[in-house]
């Protein structure tokens, strides 16, 4: 009995190691947790910068009566996603550390690099292909087009971590659709992909690794 319960503690020994070689663990509940709350200030601050409501969603105000966009509001906008953006992988970053350093586990390994390498590549493409919607005028897709390729890279990088985060890009992906079918409300959908789903995501990692 003694040498079989050596033999399964062995065993899980070995797996634990594999898993720690082939998939990238130190990811935070918190993190998404509080990503998912940057993502909800976005949209408030969005939303006023708009000068729209919930209830009249559209992007009119963002444009001029010639159809050009508004040189007054748009920078500004422009500035809200992107510093929310620079907070959001500062925070990721700094709690997958912190996690790292809990789990003794190295942050920057080849599995760390593998997973990054198959995230990048829809976030570029999705970038290249937003820039491509502003440059046609498509304003109210380039919401909905974020989370579509952002579920992408999810589901792209989720074979070299967590099996969580490939839920977590199916809904992404799935969110981005129905911002595109009802496009006028994308900045509700975009909140509701990158911070109602990132906040019980990160709940869910939270409970059900870190707890």
């Amino acid at each position: 009995m003694d040498k079989n319960q050596e033999h399964l503690e062995a065993i899980r020994d070995i797996r634990t190691l594999m898993e720690r070689s082939s998939r990238f663990l130190p990811l935070s509940g918190l993190s998404g947790i509080l990503i998912g709350v940057w993502a909800l200030v976005c949209t408030a601050i969005a939303y006023s910068l708009l000068g729209i409501s919930i209830q009249d969603p559209g992007y009119h105000t963002l444009l001029l009566e010639n159809g050009q966009l508004s040189t007054s509001k748009f920078p500004l906008l422009l500035a809200d996603f992107m510093v929310v953006l620079i907070i959001a992988l500062s925070t990721g970053m700094f709690m997958a550390m912190r996690k790292a350093k809990k789990m003794n586990l190295p942050v920057w390994d080849a599995t760390a690099r593998r997973m990054l390498t198959n995230l990048a590549i829809p976030l570029v493409a999705g970038g290249l292909y937003c820039l491509i919607l502003l440059y046609r005028g498509e304003i109210s897709l380039i919401a909905p087009a974020t989370l579509l390729f952002y579920g992408l890279a999810l589901l792209n990088a989720s074979k070299y971590t967590i099996n969580e985060m490939r839920f977590l890009g199916i809904l992404e992906i799935s969110t981005g659709l129905l911002g595109t079918l009802f496009a006028d409300f994308g900045l509700l959908f975009w909140a509701l992909g990158f911070g109602i789903l990132h906040i019980v995501y990160g709940i869910l990692i939270y409970y059900k690794y870190e707890k």
